[in-house]
């Protein structure tokens, strides 16, 4: 996969693919903006405002308040790779956001998906 391709898609493409992805096995924006905030440190005026200036996922991550210190607690298999193995930062950033919403899709407890019973 090309690293470069992915930081420059812009977050306002894909915000609304995970919208639809967790939808679709009955959960909600509000479910997908909350991991996000969670992962990034954006309020919601801070998402939205990213997603309205159509800013890319290198600038998304680079302006994010603050990632989470548990971020590093999400472990497991993202596009056939393992995201606690990924050496690039940024990337890893990237994969961690999609496991947060593949893991919301697939039904995990909302506490689960935001590390928040994990020691």
């Amino acid at each position: 996969m090309n690293n470069e391709r992915v930081y420059k898609m812009k977050v306002s493409l894909v915000y609304p693919l995970y919208i639809q992805k967790v939808e679709r096995k009955g959960r909600t924006k509000a479910e997908v903006d909350t991991v996000i905030q969670w992962l990034t440190g954006y309020d919601e005026l801070g998402l939205q405002s990213q997603i309205d200036k159509d800013v890319d996922f290198e600038t998304f991550f680079a302006e994010a308040p603050q990632i989470n210190p548990n971020a590093s607690k999400i472990t497991g298999v993202i596009c056939g790779v393992r995201v606690e193995e990924i050496e690039d930062s940024l990337m890893q950033k990237v994969r961690w956001l999609d496991k947060l919403v593949d893991e919301l899709a697939k039904g995990k407890p909302m506490e689960k998906v935001l590390r928040s019973m994990q020691s």
